[in-house]
C-alpha cells in the first residue's frame, strides 16, 4: 500500500476518446469530490494520449487515479504511459488490462484455465469479411436467444441480446462496426450478478455478490444509466453455498486474467445453481449508479473511504 503526503498533487484522470467518455467525466467527478472531500490535493485532468506525460510532469502529480473508462484508460495503453513515466496508478497493470478489456481475448484465458464461461465462437477480422458464413456457424452452435458482443467496448455498448432469427444478420452487422473482433456467446437464463474485489494486504478480496434486477429485463445502457431503472439487492439473496460458488469463481478469474487493485467481475448463475464467468472490468464505474460502492457500503466502507483504499493500491 502507497502513502501520499495530503499535500501531494494527485490527477484523476477523465475522458478519453472512448464511446464512455461521459460515463467516465461522471466517474472522475465523483472520485475527485470525495478525495478532496479528505484533504487529498485533487487535479482533474482530461486525457489527451498524445500530451498526457508532459501535462502530468507539469502538474507534478506524485500517482494517478484512473477515471478512464474503455479505449485508452482501460486496454492498458494509459497504463504503459504511465509505467515510462514512472507514475503510480490504480487498477490493473498494463498486460491484464489489455487482456480483460479484450472480450474475445479473456474469453481465450477462461476457457484454458478451466473457469466456467457460457460457450462462445470468435470471429476475427478476416472472418467478419463474410457475414454470411459467421452467421451460419453462429445458427449451427446456438439457439436463440443468442449473445453477440464487440470485443472491445463496455457498458453494455456494442452488445445485441439476439431473440429472433429475422434480427441476427443486423445485429451482427450492427456489433462488427464496435470492434475488429466478434463474440457470439451462449446466452444464459439466470440470476446477474456482480462480484467486486478489493486487494487487502496484497491479497484479493471478494466483497458482497450483488443482484442486478433491470425492471426492462435486460440490464441494458439506459439501465446500467439511469436512476432507479434497475434494483440491486446487495448482498445478492443466494443461498451460502451459492453464494460460495460465485464468489471463489471470481476470485479465480481475477487471478487468472492476472488483475490488481480493485476489479469487477459480471456473472451469471443458472436455474441449476451453476455460475458463469461473463467479463472482468478493471476501471469499474464509480458513479451515483455504479456497483462497486454498492458493493464496498454493505460492509461499511464509505465512498471518500473507498477512493482512498483504490488510491492506496496505487502501483507503478
Amino acid at each position: 500500500m502507497m502513502e501520499f503526503n495530503k499535500q501531494d498533487t494527485i490527477a484523476v484522470l477523465v475522458g478519453g476518446p472512448s464511446a464512455e467518455r461521459e460515463i467516465s467525466r461522471n466517474t472522475g467527478g465523483a472520485v475527485a469530490e470525495a478525495l478532496s472531500s479528505l484533504g487529498y490535493n485533487i487535479v482533474k485532468l482530461a486525457l489527451e494520449p498524445k500530451t498526457v506525460a508532459a501535462q502530468l510532469a507539469a502538474l507534478k502529480a506524485k500517482a494517478v487515479f484512473n477515471c478512464v473508462h474503455g479505449l485508452y484508460g482501460e486496454d492498458g495503453r494509459l497504463q504503459s504511459i504511465l509505467e515510462a513515466a514512472g507514475l503510480p496508478y490504480t487498477g490493473s497493470g498494463v498486460l491484464a488490462s489489455a487482456i480483460a478489456m479484450d472480450k474475445a481475448a479473456s474469453k481465450r484465458f477462461f476457457i484454458a484455465d478451466g473457469i466456467s464461461t457460457p460457450a462462445c465462437l470468435i470471429f476475427g477480422k478476416a472472418d467478419l469479411k463474410d457475414k454470411g458464413a459467421c452467421l451460419e456457424k453462429i445458427r449451427a452452435k446456438f439457439s436463440l436467444p443468442v449473445v453477440l458482443k464487440a470485443a472491445s467496448q463496455g457498458s453494455s455498448i456494442g452488445v445485441a441480446i439476439v431473440k429472433e432469427e429475422a434480427a441476427l444478420a443486423a445485429a451482427l452487422e450492427d456489433v462488427s462496426h464496435y470492434s475488429e473482433e466478434v463474440v457470439a456467446e451462449e446466452y444464459i437464463a439466470g440470476k446477474e450478478l456482480t462480484v467486486a474485489i478489493m486487494e487487502k494486504e496484497g491479497e484479493p478480496t471478494a466483497l458482497p455478490i450483488i443482484m442486478i434486477a433491470p425492471h426492462s429485463g435486460a440490464y441494458d445502457f439506459h439501465s446500467k444509466y439511469t436512476k432507479g431503472a434497475t434494483d440491486y439487492l446487495v448482498p445478492a439473496p443466494l443461498k451460502e453455498e451459492e453464494t460460495a460458488a460465485v464468489q471463489e469463481l471470481a476470485l479465480k478469474a481475477y487471478r487468472c486474467l492476472g488483475l490488481s487493485g480493485v476489479a469487477r467481475i459480471d456473472v451469471l448463475l443458472n436455474a441449476e445453481g451453476t455460475p458463469f464467468v461473463i467479463e472482468a472490468n478493471t476501471v469499474p464505474g464509480m458513479t451515483a449508479t455504479s456497483l462497486v460502492p454498492k458493493a464496498a457500503a454493505a460492509v461499511g466502507i464509505d465512498f471518500p473511504a473507498l477512493c482512498a483504499l483504490i488510491l492506496a493500491g496505487a502501483h507503478y
